[in-house]
């Protein structure tokens, strides 16, 4: 990747999108959503589905407009639970009601909604569309779902949906907070950009030049106004939800979440996992992504300063554990059954034995000079990162969303067992210095220096 990425407009995206054929984007749009309904599905009637809080956001509204325009629409699916979350028991109770009728969905809501309802129409073999309520977060135009299923956090695959409508006007009037989370979100790109270069220099997962123009051509004009984001402003939220539907399309077009999420995704999935709350309530998936982004910019920065062309690849293969202390490291690592499960499945599929070790630590000393360049050309520093997301709105510190500082330290461990994708953390242990970077930044001089009594 040694040319810079190129701006690709969201209608070049759409055009290499597999599932979603239309976006509208704009002001006071929602009137339009049973043109395109119509467009998109004929006269199959749709059904509504949203909370309590986003049918009354934009969900009566796009039911007056279908009732207008004289189109059957089946009784509202309102979920109703004061902590609605993405987990499959929903998606059951959704799929239920799809299957007692032929109704298109139309999600009205946000990252939960929207999950929940790709998830519930492809298991009923249903095309939906979605109306967006927040710039809050990628996943309106994302192949797959996020869903919490059996302890477990897991990105099902599911179709995205054929059509989005995004009105600025509802965006910009989400309840606070939401498209901060958002910002935080699409802030993530950075470091998600870092671990795809990473894992592209070392051979490991080659980098698909269409899905990173996607991704990362537009990225730092969509960051550029985090004050007018907070604000409100129309032509702030514009950039930013363009942005954010720009990253769903580049994981349309590979079928996957590498595009746009990395090792500061894995934390924020962590602490899904976990079952985190903060205050009563979970919080923001930005926020986490955002939490994350600054641990993974931090790891970023010290390995950074780190002569890795001069790296001891025969050490560094001496150092590498065994499959037995793998296990035994999770086991002391993990306390929740699920989570073991799912970290020594994970960690035996990423596994790689001494010789193709040694091969990737040799290539890694060969390019790091240009490699790092590359990174320091991607990356945003973590004072940087910070300035942004406090201008925005969004926490800065582990603490705002409950996570200690002890916690936080444990989760780089826990986080680096808990996907197969290949990350920074990865890098980190393989060179065998996860360790003594987390020494670094928990120590006195680092970001997060732990002051025990």
């Amino acid at each position: 990747m040694s040319q810079p990425p190129q701006r690709v407009s969201v209608s070049e995206a759409i055009g290499t999108a597999r599932d979603t054929r239309c976006l509208e984007l704009g002001r006071d749009v929602l009137g339009k959503v049973p043109r395109i309904f119509r467009q998109q599905f004929g006269d199959k009637p749709p059904l509504l589905i949203a909370d309590t809080n986003t049918f009354a956001a934009a969900g009566r509204a796009v039911l007056e407009a279908f009732r207008h325009a004289g189109h059957d629409c089946h009784e509202p699916f309102l979920f109703t639970a004061p902590q609605l979350y993405a987990e499959d028991n929903y998606v059951l109770a959704l799929e239920a009601a799809l299957q007692g009728h032929e109704g298109i969905p139309v999600a009205v809501g946000s990252g939960t909604i929207n999950d929940l309802t790709k998830l519930a129409a492809h298991r009923a073999g249903r095309p939906y569309l979605a109306v967006a309520t927040a710039a809050s977060m990628d996943g309106y135009t994302a192949f797959g779902a996020s869903i919490a299923c059996q302890g477990s956090k897991r990105n099902f695959e599911c179709p995205a949906p054929v059509a989005v409508v995004a009105d600025l006007d509802v965006i910009c009037a989400a309840p606070a907070g939401m498209n901060a989370a958002g910002y935080a979100d699409l802030l993530a790109k950075t470091t998600a950009g870092a671990d795809w270069l990473l894992a592209d220099a070392l051979g490991i997962e080659a980098i698909d030049p269409k899905a990173w123009d996607i991704v990362q051509g537009g990225l730092r004009q969509a960051l550029a106004n985090p004050v007018g984001v907070r604000n409100r402003e129309v032509e702030a939220v514009r950039h930013l939800t363009e942005g954010l539907m720009l990253g769903g399309f580049a994981m349309q077009w590979v079928k996957s979440s590498r595009p746009a999420a990395g090792a500061e995704h894995q934390f924020s999935h962590l602490w899904d996992m976990q079952g985190h709350v903060h205050k009563g309530q979970i919080p923001l998936h930005g926020f986490k992504v955002g939490i994350g982004t600054l641990a993974v910019a931090s790891l970023y920065e010290y390995l950074l300063t780190q002569r890795l062309d001069n790296l001891d690849v025969g050490f560094c293969c001496a150092q590498w554990p065994s499959e037995s202390a793998v296990e035994a490291n999770v086991r002391e690592l993990f306390r929740q059954p699920d989570l073991i499960t799912v970290a020594l499945q994970e960690s035996r599929v990423k596994r790689v034995e001494t010789g193709v070790l040694y091969g990737q630590l040799e290539t890694l000393r060969r390019v790091w000079p240009g490699l790092k360049e590359r990174l320091r050309q991607q990356l945003i520093m973590l004072a940087e990162l910070k300035t942004l997301l406090r201008a925005v709105g969004a926490p800065v510190e582990p603490e705002e969303i409950g996570i200690s500082r002890e916690r936080l330290r444990e989760s780089f461990q826990q986080s680096y067992y808990l996907r197969r994708r290949f990350t920074v953390l990865d890098l980190a242990a393989r060179c065998s210095l996860l360790e003594p970077a987390l020494s670094h930044l928990f120590g006195p001089a680092g970001p997060w220096p732990l002051i025990r009594a």
